[in-house]
């Protein structure tokens, strides 16, 4: 069975840092692009970062120059660094992760359940 944990969000007030984590463990064979999703209330999830195994990153324009996307791939891991937050970033966060079970060509999605991130005026 597959988990993808995140951890590290909080209360920050703007102008502030934070730094999300997202492991993934259980019988993974590999994993392709690592992503970052944010929903706040009343909005549509929407892809905040994502990163593929070879390092090649894709931002939001809402973020971009803010927000960096990095993983470790010995260790299943993708991370977030936030900086110069805004009240606007304030939304439920989800790991995402196209991965593989076994060696063949089926590609799933797992999600995490979410850390909050509010930023405060």
């Amino acid at each position: 069975q597959v988990q993808l944990v995140e951890s590290g969000g909080g209360l920050v007030q703007a102008g502030g840092s934070l730094r999300l984590s997202c492991a993934a463990s259980g019988s993974i064979f590999s994993i392709n692009v690592m992503n970052w999703y944010r929903q706040a209330p009343g909005n549509q999830r929407e892809l905040v970062a994502g990163i593929r195994s070879g390092g090649s990153t894709t931002y939001a324009d809402s973020v971009k120059g803010r927000f960096t996307i990095s993983r470790d791939n010995a260790k299943n891991m993708v991370y977030l660094q936030m900086n110069s937050l805004k009240t606007e970033d304030t939304a439920v966060y989800y790991c995402n992760a196209n991965l593989r079970l076994t060696n063949d060509n089926i590609w799933y999605s797992y999600w995490g359940q979410g850390t909050q991130v509010t930023v405060s005026s």
